[in-house]
């Protein structure tokens, strides 16, 4: 059988959400594809409980791993969260907007790409957004493909052309085998440089 024909048989799955684009957007974070929905604990960018990202943004920005979640722990604060992402000028997106799970998973090693986000066109509606941070290597190669850049190093960035920052990041997935302090020391420096924090 061709690859091509068993690709026909997956099925196409489109991002659940539109880009999270606060007035005064100044970083814009994308990651690849969010898991299937029965990993959810909230309808929204990075919804997974054991991922990494929001206790990593509690850590950093308001010095509390546990600071957007809800008072039992298990779910993530989502009014919460807006606030913060608002307040910092944060915006959120996926480089992906369809893919086909090749496994079933949330893996990124495993998500075929059918549409890529329309990179140009998101940034246009952030005027203030000059840094674009990428939480992974897959998120990093589609937009070095979408800015013909290289794919800077893990906690490094390049800049592209019309002069955006681009930096690619540790995976927040708790797959990728980086400590959660550790994983906040890049972003850290990282939301400094773009004067966030």
């Amino acid at each position: 059988m061709k690859t091509e024909d068993i690709l026909d048989d997956i099925p196409i799955e489109s991002h659940p959400w539109e880009p999270f684009v606060p007035q005064g957007a100044r970083i814009l974070m994308l990651g690849t594809f969010p898991p299937g929905d029965h990993r959810w604990s909230m309808d929204f960018y990075y919804p997974n409980p054991t991922n990494d990202f929001w206790p990593m943004m509690g850590l950093i920005l308001l010095g509390d791993r546990n600071a957007l979640r809800e008072p039992a722990g298990k779910r993530f604060d989502l009014n919460a969260i807006r606030e913060l992402m608002t307040e910092r000028h944060i915006a959120l997106s996926d480089t992906a907007r369809k893919v086909r799970r090749l496994r079933g998973n949330a893996s990124d090693k495993y998500l075929d790409i059918v549409e890529r986000i329309d990179l140009e066109g998101l940034l246009s509606t952030m005027p203030e957004c000059r840094t674009v941070a990428t939480t992974g290597e897959k998120a990093a190669s589609v937009i070095a493909e979408l800015t013909d850049t290289d794919v800077p190093k893990m906690g490094a960035k390049t800049t592209s052309a019309d002069g955006i920052d681009i930096w690619r990041m540790p995976s927040t997935s708790r797959a990728y085998p980086l400590a959660l302090a550790k994983k906040a020391e890049y972003y850290a420096e990282m939301f400094r440089h773009a004067g966030i924090m």
